[in-house]
């Protein structure tokens, strides 16, 4: 009921209860300014959290179900132990289908690396085979010994490795995303604190005045609060409509998953920013608030 009936002195109450505050200073440029800035910096925390989640469970999903077998073994047996693993694979449980990659597929595997002229045919690569699975996945352990007893040049990967560090980073940084945007949050209330603080002290003798003539504390407070939550609330309107086109601006995401082309939000996404105004509001709200009437009680 506190915070409905604060919200309603807010939106309601004497609206010329606000001719107590400077309209103009460097405490409305600061309490914009400040809001403005920590928004800006707030929509792309957010924006880089959501894009790191959505190419790390892009990755994810695209090796989860994959899986590769690497054979190694003299230019005599790499025929055989090929065809070995394939037949192994093809009466394993939770195979869907297996396949020999031809030498151009590897070598546009090595491009990156190596460039695209790579004389495959006469280096000591290993032949890779192709492993699609079921949802369920085979018995990882059990296909590993087949495949050791069948095929001793033969190792199986089920792309553990690589999804397990792409899950462990993603979450990781959701978290410092998290942390970021409560930082900004506590950064914003502090800077409003301290402006609010500077105009109550600059107006010291406006609220003796004030006081004399029968104003109560709260009047005064109200004041202040309902100024400063105003000017938080545009300036952080300002700086999340900036940096909504920033990001707007930037390139989408490339077909490889390229992680700096990749920044924007998707879907009901682009609605999140807009929560940043409102909830600077609030923290200016309660920021200017408990500084008016803690100062408030120091001014005689």
């Amino acid at each position: 009921m506190a915070v409905f009936r604060a919200i309603s002195d807010l939106l309601g109450g004497d609206q010329n209860a606000g001719k107590v505050v400077p309209p103009s200073g460097y405490t409305a440029q600061l309490t914009t300014f400040t809001a403005g800035a920590m928004a800006f910096l707030a929509v792309f925390a957010m924006a880089l959290s959501l894009a790191t989640g959505r190419l790390a469970d892009r990755w994810s999903a695209e090796l989860a179900r994959t899986a590769t077998v690497r054979i190694s073994a003299p230019a005599g047996q790499m025929e055989a132990q090929s065809q070995a693993v394939l037949k192994v694979l093809e009466t394993t449980p939770g195979i869907v289908s297996a396949r020999v990659l031809s030498d151009q597929e590897q070598r546009e595997l090595l491009a990156p690396w190596f460039g695209p002229d790579l004389p495959i045919e006469s280096l000591p690569i290993p032949r890779l085979i192709e492993v699609i699975e079921t949802t369920e996945g085979p018995d990882i352990e059990g296909l590993r010994l087949r495949l050791k007893g069948e095929a001793p040049g033969a190792v199986f990967d089920d792309h553990t490795r690589w999804r397990r560090p792409l899950i462990d980073a993603a979450a990781r940084l959701r978290l410092l995303a998290a942390f970021s945007l409560t930082l900004i949050a506590v950064s914003t209330g502090a800077m409003i604190t301290l402006a609010a603080n500077a105009a109550l002290s600059a107006n010291a003798t406006v609220i003796s005045v004030l006081r004399l003539v029968g104003a109560r504390d709260t009047y005064i407070a109200r004041a202040f609060v309902r100024r400063f939550t105003l000017r938080a609330f545009g300036g952080a309107a300002f700086g999340t409509l900036i940096a909504v086109i920033a990001v707007w601006l930037l390139p989408a995401a490339a077909d490889e998953g390229a992680f700096l082309t990749g920044l924007g939000f998707r879907g009901w996404h682009w609605l999140l920013p807009f929560l940043i105004p409102p909830f600077a509001a609030f923290v200016a709200f309660w920021a200017t608030r408990a500084a008016a009437f803690r100062t408030l009680k120091g001014v005689t």
